[in-house]
């Protein structure tokens, strides 16, 4: 089984300005190719995790979202950082508009997403790293038993088990320095 760094996407690898579904509002966050380059170089996989409820919302549409997502993952792969793979959960549980109303265990705080990815790409989550901006995310991956669980921010009250970093520069060298990236 393989480890792998499980990145939430608004707020860690591009700048939230809320609902982002075009190219041109899309703001890659700085180190972030850096950071999926360690976790590449030491044959992690890189998966990202998003709650995607604009789709449910009606504010855009699956293809919108998966079209953002190639042109997203290939700039990665264009500076050597490729990415795995990519779920999403669509749905909201209050205002979702109809199939996408419903409290979904994909949508995190779930475990749902890194399940499936645990599942699907042979995954070894007490030996991976999970990285968010919210409680949520890394709530989510408290419950899928993911072995460390950084949050991007300020210092909050946080779970036990869960690290804030400032940035994601702090977030690679915390890897680098606990063997997570070795």
């Amino acid at each position: 089984m393989r480890r792998a760094l499980f990145l939430d996407r608004d707020g860690v690898i591009n700048v939230d300005q809320a609902y982002v579904y075009r190219r041109e509002d899309f703001e890659f966050m700085p180190g972030v190719f850096d950071l999926v380059r360690a976790a590449r170089a030491t044959a992690h996989a890189v998966v990202v995790v998003t709650n995607q409820a604009g789709i449910g919302r009606g504010m855009y549409t699956e293809d919108e979202f998966q079209s953002l997502t190639a042109w997203m993952c290939s700039a990665f792969a264009e500076q050597g950082a490729a990415i795995d793979r990519v779920y999403h959960c669509p749905t909201h549980p209050t205002a979702g508009i109809g199939a996408y109303r419903v409290d979904s265990p994909m949508r995190k705080p779930g475990p749902g997403m890194l399940l499936l990815a645990r599942d699907e790409l042979g995954l070894d989550l007490a030996a991976s790293t999970l990285l968010g901006d919210k409680l949520s995310d890394v709530q989510a991956g408290l419950a899928a038993g993911v072995g460390r669980n950084l949050l991007l921010g300020t210092p909050v009250a946080v779970p036990a088990g869960v690290r804030v970093v400032p940035d994601l520069a702090s977030a690679q060298r915390w890897l680098e320095s606990t063997g997570a990236t070795r």
